[in-house]
C-alpha cells in the first residue's frame, strides 16, 4: 500500500534565496544524474562520451608515436614534428585552463547550492527535511568528487606542461642540429669544391706538360732520324757490311787464340810437372777442378810405402802466403769441396823423418754449371737427395738401401720413408763437410755429423749432388748465423 501524505507549498520570500552570479557559466543545461548507492555512496551515471580520448591518452599516444618514429625520421622531419607536437602541447594546455576555469565556476555553483539546500533545511521538517539532508550530502558528495577531478586535472596540467618544455627542448636542439648539419654539408661542399678544383687544375697542368714533352720527344726524334740519314748518306752499304764481317772475323781469331793460348799453359804445366817428376820421388794424379778427387802417387820404386807415411792436406793462398790445415784429410786419395775452389792443394808426406810435399799445379777450378744449379735449388724451400749411408758413427754400414736427404732452412733430416734417421736444426755442433778420404767414391762421399755421438758418411749419386748439398746446407746455415765446416779429427 501506497501512504499518501497531505501535500503542502512552502511559499519562499525570494529575497531569502540566494541568486546565482551571472558570469558563472555551464556547460549543461541540466543538473548531472546521481544515485545512491551502498552506505550512502554516490555514484555516477555513465553518459556517453562523445568528446573521443582523454588528455591523459591523448599524451600517450603521441609519446609512444614519436618513440617509434624517432630512429626512421629524418633531422629536418624529426624538427618538424616537434613543431607540430609543440603546437599541439599548447593547445592541450590552452583547453586544460578552459577545463579548471569550468571547474571553479562548479564549485561556485555547488557551494550556492548546498547554501540554498541548508535554507530549505531550516524551514522543512518532516520528510522533506530528510530529502533536504540527502540533497545536502549528495551535493557534498559532489564536492569531493569535483575536488579529485581537480587533483586528476592539476596532474593532467603538469604532464601538459612537461612535455611542452621537453618537445620544446627538443625542437630547439633539433634545430640546432638541423643548423649545425647544414654547416657541416656546406664545408663539406666547399672543401669538395676545393678538391675539385685543384684537381682540375692539375690534370691541365699535366695535359700542358705531356703536350710539351711530346713535343720536344718528337723534334728531338726528328733530329735523330735526320742525323741517321745523313750517315747513311755518307757511307756505302757495302763497305759496312765489309766492316762488320771483319769485326766477326777478328772476334773468332781471338776466341781462338786465347783457346789456343790456354791449351798450350797446359800443355806447358803438365810438361814442366812431368819433368819435375822424373826427379820428384811423389806427384798428383787427377783433374784438378770440383767435383774430380786427387790421388798420391810414388813416382819411383825407392819410394816409401804411403801406408807407413804420415799425410796431411793443405789450402793455400794464390800468393803462397799462408796455408791452413784440412782438418781429417790424412788419406793419399782427396776429392776437392766446395771451399777449395780458387785455393791451390798441397799434401805433405813424412816418412822416415823425411818430409816430401806435393801442389797442385793451379787453383782448384770450379764444376762446369754448378752455380746455376745451385741457384735453382735455392728457389726451393726444401731440397731432397738420393743417398745411400756408407758408415754410421765411423762404422761401416751394412745396408746399402737408398735414403732421402733433406736440406732445408732450418734443419736436415735422413730418413727413409717413414723412418727418420736424423733431424736437426742447424747448430753450433753440427758439421758437414766432403769425406777426407775414401777411395774412388770421396767425389761422391760426404760427412756429416747430426750432433755429438751421431754421425754419417752419404753417397751421393753424382758428385754434381754432393757438391750442391754441401752449398746449400752452408748457405741456410749461415742464414742462421752458423758456420758448417769439417771435423776436427777423422778416422
Amino acid at each position: 500500500m501506497t501512504k499518501i501524505s497531505p501535500e503542502f507549498e512552502v511559499k519562499m520570500e525570494e529575497e531569502d534565496i540566494l541568486e546565482v552570479s551571472a558570469d558563472v557559466s555551464f556547460s549543461s543545461n541540466r543538473f548531472p544524474k546521481y544515485k545512491l548507492g551502498a552506505d550512502n555512496q554516490i555514484l555516477e551515471e555513465p553518459k556517453e562520451d562523445n568528446q573521443g580520448p582523454s588528455l591523459k591518452e591523448v599524451v600517450e599516444q603521441e609519446s609512444a608515436n614519436l618513440s617509434e618514429q624517432h630512429k626512421r625520421l629524418s633531422v629536418r622531419d624529426l624538427a618538424s614534428k616537434f613543431d607540430k607536437n609543440l603546437t599541439a602541447a599548447a593547445k592541450l594546455s590552452d583547453e586544460a585552463k578552459l577545463r579548471e576555469v569550468a571547474s571553479l565556476e562548479g564549485h561556485v555553483l555547488l557551494k550556492k547550492l548546498r547554501d540554498a539546500l541548508e535554507f530549505l533545511k531550516g524551514r522543512l521538517a518532516g520528510r522533506n527535511k530528510e530529502d533536504v539532508e540527502k540533497a545536502i550530502s549528495m551535493v557534498e558528495a559532489l564536492a569531493v568528487k569535483l575536488t579529485q577531478k581537480e587533483g586528476e586535472l592539476i596532474q593532467e596540467k603538469f604532464e601538459v606542461k612537461k612535455l611542452a618544455n621537453f618537445l620544446k627542448q627538443a625542437s630547439e636542439d633539433a634545430k640546432k642540429l638541423v643548423s649545425q648539419e647544414k654547416s657541416f654539408a656546406c664545408a663539406e661542399i666547399e672543401s669538395a669544391r676545393a678538391v675539385v678544383l685543384r684537381i682540375g687544375q692539375a690534370l691541365e697542368e699535366q695535359e700542358n706538360d705531356s703536350q710539351a714533352s711530346k713535343k720536344q720527344d718528337v723534334e728531338e726524334l726528328v733530329e735523330e732520324v735526320q742525323e741517321a740519314r745523313r750517315i747513311k748518306l755518307l757511307h756505302q752499304p757495302s763497305k759496312v757490311m765489309d766492316m762488320e764481317h771483319e769485326l766477326r772475323a777478328l772476334r773468332n781469331q781471338i776466341r781462338e787464340k786465347s783457346m789456343f793460348s790456354i791449351k798450350l799453359q797446359k800443355e806447358l804445366a803438365m810438361s814442366k810437372r812431368d819433368e819435375e817428376n822424373k826427379y820428384r820421388i811423389y806427384a798428383l794424379e787427377g783433374s784438378e777442378n770440383l767435383g774430380s778427387y786427387l790421388r798420391i802417387q810414388p813416382c819411383s820404386d825407392k819410394a816409401p810405402l804411403l801406408s807407413k807415411s804420415l799425410i796431411q792436406w793443405y789450402r793455400l793462398s794464390s800468393e803462397g802466403s799462408w796455408k791452413e790445415v784440412i782438418s781429417g784429410a790424412n788419406k793419399s786419395i782427396y776429392a776437392p769441396e766446395p771451399f777449395d775452389v780458387g785455393r791451390t792443394l798441397q799434401a805433405e808426406i813424412v816418412s822416415n823423418g823425411q818430409k816430401l810435399t806435393v801442389t797442385t799445379t793451379g787453383p782448384i777450378d770450379p764444376a762446369a754449371g754448378l752455380g746455376s744449379y745451385v741457384e735453382t735449388l735455392l728457389r726451393k724451400s726444401n731440397t731432397e737427395f738420393n743417398v745411400v749411408i756408407s758408415q754410421m758413427n765411423g762404422q761401416d754400414h751394412a745396408s746399402h738401401s737408398v735414403h732421402v736427404f733433406h736440406v732445408g732452412k732450418m734443419r736436415i733430416k735422413l730418413c727413409r720413408g717413414w723412418i727418420t734417421k736424423a733431424r736437426e736444426n742447424y747448430s753450433s755442433s753440427m758439421q758437414l763437410c766432403g769425406v777426407r778420404g775414401d777411395g774412388n767414391n770421396a767425389a761422391k762421399a760426404l760427412f756429416w755429423q747430426a750432433r755429438k755421438g751421431l754421425s754419417f758418411v752419404l753417397t751421393f749419386e753424382s758428385e754434381r749432388d754432393r757438391n750442391a748439398a754441401i752449398m746449400l746446407a752452408r748457405k741456410y746455415a749461415l742464414d742462421c748465423n752458423v758456420m758448417l765446416a769439417g771435423p776436427d779429427d777423422q778416422v
